[in-house]
Order: C-alpha cells, then structure tokens, then sequence
C-alpha cells in the first residue's frame, strides 16, 4: 500500500503525518510519503519545530525533503490524505477522473468521519501548536494504522 501525506508547503504537517504512519506500520508492507501543494520549500528538510517535536515521540524526520504534489502522484498512491480543506479542494482540482478524486481523503476525517476539519497550519505558531497537531495526526494515523493491519 502506497499513502501520501498533503499540506501546503510540506515542511510541518505533512511530514509530521509522514513520520508517524511511518513509524506506526513499520512492521507492514506500507509506503509512506507526503508532499505540498505549493512548491515554496522544495529540497528543504521539515520546518526544525516538527523534526522537535516528532523526536520527542521517537518519530524521525531529518532524512524528510520537501517536495511538490505532481500528477503522478495520482499513478503512485493509493490513497492520498490532505491535511486541510485547502490543500483537499486543490487535490480535486488536480484530479483528471473519479478514479482519481476517489483517492483523496481529509485526514482527519479518519478520526471524525465527515466533518472535514482541518488540521491547524502550525507555521506560525509556536511550539505548542506544533503539539497540537502532533496530537491530532498520531490520532488519525493510528486509526489509519489499524485499518491497514
């Protein structure tokens, strides 16, 4: 199984949500792998506040890079997790067929089905809402974990 993790510029929630499936399905036959919409910080490792806060979880994501969602992406990955109402409008847009449109979920929806809520851009934020949006992700990744057991 092949999953992407989508925010923005692919430099705090995405790699977060990256780092944790990773971790979690370590022991399965999954790919785990995340990019932005935007390609404003393409080459650049995680922003050092979510590389902090993962490590305090043991999740590693210094060996990460950010790099741009591309069509292909629709061709390489099963299903395809947007971390906000944004980036999934800007999924849809991208998507050539329902086949495609099919693939994209909101994350969070994993957690409460349905409602679409968005995970928090902790940018620029402090370091406490680089937690929250840890919390919120290991939630969701952990459901997502299960499904895949």
């Amino acid at each position: 199984m092949n999953i992407l993790m989508v925010c923005l510029g692919n430099i705090c929630s995405s790699p977060i949500a990256e780092g944790i499936l990773t971790y979690k399905t370590k022991k399965l036959n999954v790919n785990v792998d995340s990019a932005g919409t935007a390609g404003y910080h393409i080459g650049a490792p995680p922003d050092e506040r979510s590389i902090e806060i993962a490590s305090k979880y043991d999740v590693d994501l210094k060996n990460q890079r950010a790099r741009q969602f591309n069509g292909n992406d629709f061709n390489k990955f099963d299903i395809i997790y947007a971390m906000d109402k944004n980036n999934y409008a800007h999924l849809i847009a991208l998507a050539q067929n329902e086949k495609e449109r099919n693939k994209i979920h909101m994350i969070l929806n994993e957690v409460n089905p349905g409602l679409f809520e968005s995970v928090p851009d902790p940018y620029y934020g402090g370091k406490h809402g680089f937690l929250e949006v840890y919390q919120m992700l290991e939630k969701a990744c952990e459901k997502i974990a299960k499904q895949i057991e």
